[in-house]
């Protein structure tokens, strides 16, 4: 029963995702005013507003999307949901129902009226909006999609595998299977907490400075970067960048690895590791971390990060287990060895795949 703990987990977050899957909507007779600390073009229109009391008249809500990473995910999904383009958007904006006013020129000139029309409509079409509202959208979809796929790419990575393989083969030395296993679930979960906590302060540090479109496309353009990489090492093994920890490094890391003796050290040394196996395993990490930073909530960012290092992980949870149960590491090995340039092709195509979708703003 322990070992399906981690598969309830997952679908324990799965399906807190899935349930929040509504679309980032206009209220109903709310207004948007989205602005930026600092801008003196939103200060001109704070003004005006000011000047005519229209926050006490209208129902204007104002969204500070400098330095709120939420309101700035808000103002991009709604702009999403309206076909809105990309190169257009700036603040200040205002949001009345379909209509974007842009610029404090076209705001001043044009707010009152559209203002007026808007909630005239709006108390005729009130349920029409509200089920409008509960409509999702394949951009959510995908973003799921997205996560698992690049989560898979990651776990089926060939250097955490060889890296298990040579911790459970030293552990085994010893004749004490169960505590290989033990050595083997604990490596496992100090990976999966140092990379969830790397990933949370990556994805904080990209809001906190803003993830702007054109860094959303380098994202994707990455993301093709890494899938082309991956394809070299099928075709042309070991030749060029190498998509796996570099050579120079390997000796050192088994030297690391062949010290443990005790659950205590695989967990402590797994940390360490982690810093070894960023060159291979970060780049799918990356493009997911900027994917979220844009298109993602901060809590529910974190609910992104968790399942994708579950599924992360779930390889290495299956291969401790298949080992205590009698599997031999040698073969593992092998299995490994002979898979290795498959595997790389699988990563490649993915990437690649998963790059132009980002390039072509289907996600």
């Amino acid at each position: 029963m322990r070992f399906k703990f981690p598969l309830l987990f997952i679908g324990l977050v799965l399906f807190l995702l899935i349930m929040d899957i509504a679309v980032f909507a206009q209220e109903p007779s709310k207004i948007y005013f989205f602005y930026g600390t600092g801008c003196p073009h939103c200060a001109q229109v704070e003004q005006y507003f000011e000047k005519n009391d229209i926050f006490a008249k209208y129902p204007v809500e104002k969204k500070e999307i400098y330095f709120n990473h939420d309101n700035a995910v808000l103002f991009n999904r709604l702009l999403d949901n309206l076909k809105f383009p990309n190169n257009n958007r700036g603040i200040p904006t205002i949001i009345i129902g379909n209509k974007v006013l842009t610029g404090d020129k076209e705001i001043i000139d044009n707010f009152l009226s559209e203002a007026d029309i808007y909630l005239k409509e709006n108390s005729n079409n009130l349920k029409s909006l509200e089920n409008k509202k509960e409509i999702s959208t394949p951009t959510l979809d995908l973003t799921i999609g997205a996560v698992i796929v690049g989560s898979l790419v990651d776990a089926i990575n060939p250097c955490e595998f060889a890296v298990l393989i040579l911790l459970m083969t030293t552990i085994l030395a010893s004749g004490n299977a169960k505590r290989a296993l033990k050595a083997g679930l604990a490596f496992t979960t100090s990976i999966f907490i140092s990379y969830f906590l790397m990933g949370l302060g990556l994805y904080h540090a990209l809001t906190y400075g803003g993830v702007s479109h054109w860094f959303f496309k380098i994202v994707g353009w990455l993301a093709i970067v890494l899938g082309f990489l991956n394809l070299k090492d099928y075709f042309w093994y070991g030749k060029g960048v190498l998509m796996e920890v570099p050579l120079s490094w390997r000796p050192h890391l088994k030297k690391i690895i062949g010290s443990v003796t005790s659950v205590a050290g695989a967990f402590s040394i797994g940390f360490l590791v982690s810093l070894f196996l960023l060159p291979c395993t970060s780049g799918p990490y990356i493009v997911i971390l900027g994917m979220l930073a844009k298109k993602v909530l901060s809590v529910k960012a974190i609910l992104y990060l968790l399942l994708y290092n579950l599924i992360f992980i779930s390889p290495m949870v299956l291969i401790s287990i298949a080992v205590y149960r009698g599997f031999n590491p040698t073969k593992a090995e092998q299995i490994r060895q002979k898979k290795l340039r498959l595997l790389h092709l699988i990563a490649g195509i993915i990437m690649l795949v998963m790059g132009v979708i980002i390039i072509a703003g289907l996600i």
